[in-house]
Parts: structure tokens; C-alpha cells; sequence
């Protein structure tokens, strides 16, 4: 076994950390964060505790499959904590952990970013489908 000095060994971590490589795992992760549905989940739960219900309430069509699937995967990350009170129905609760709540700030600046340009990207996708058909 090869003994690597401490910054061999953190020049390694940043190589297998790296998005650019095909099977990083950060690829894969940012993956997962760029879900329009871990988006919404992840800004709808900021700073709050919400029932499964009061989130799908607030996400417009998501389907109770996909909320289920998002929030155990969010769960999963260590992005989100379920929390489970005793009664008859069983509440459930979910929030972000400190790790999702730190994820929240660039999410809400990309979904601002999407939000701000629309217009400007509806106008721009008019313009190239239009030059594709011939027209104008």
C-alpha cells in the first residue's frame, strides 16, 4: 500500500469529487438537486415543519407518487428529517436539516434566475423555432 502525503490524498478527494467526471458521485447528486420537484420540496420546507398533505397542497401537480419519492430521497441525502408522532392517524412531519436548509439559498436564486429570464427565454425559443420552419 502506497503512503500519500495529506495533500495527495485531498488532490484525490477533489479528483473523485469532480461533476466533469463521468461516474463522480457529485455528478450524480447535482443530478438529483436539479429536479424541479427536490426544488420545490427543498424551498417549499424552508424553515418550516409541513404534514405531507400541506406540501402537496402547495406544489402545484406534483403527484402523490413523485412527493413520496422526493421526500425519501430527500430523507435519503440527509436533506430532510420525517418525523412520526403517535396518534390515531399516525402525523408525519417533515423539515430540512441544516444540510438542506443550506442547500436552499442557490436553489431559490436558480428558481428566481428561471422566473426573472422566462420571457427573455420564451422570446428567444420563438425566434429559433421560427428560423427552423422557414418562417421569418
Amino acid at each position: 500500500m502506497t503512503t500519500q502525503s495529506a495533500s495527495q490524498r485531498r488532490m484525490t478527494r477533489e479528483f473523485e469529487f469532480s461533476v466533469f467526471m463521468k461516474d463522480c458521485p457529485s455528478r450524480k447528486l447535482l443530478e438529483k438537486i436539479g429536479s424541479k420537484w427536490v426544488t420545490l420540496v427543498l424551498t417549499t420546507l424552508s424553515g418550516r415543519t409541513l404534514r405531507y398533505s400541506q406540501i402537496k397542497w402547495e406544489i402545484a401537480g406534483i403527484s402523490e407518487k413523485m412527493l413520496t419519492q422526493t421526500l425519501r430521497n430527500l430523507e435519503r441525502d440527509g436533506l430532510a428529517v420525517r418525523e412520526v408522532t403517535a396518534s390515531i392517524p399516525p402525523r408525519v412531519d417533515y423539515q430540512l436539516t441544516p444540510l438542506g436548509e443550506s442547500l436552499v439559498t442557490p436553489v431559490m436564486a436558480l428558481q428566481s434566475w428561471a422566473e426573472d429570464n422566462m420571457g427573455a427565454i420564451e422570446t428567444a425559443q420563438q425566434r429559433y423555432d421560427a428560423s427552423e420552419t422557414g418562417v421569418g
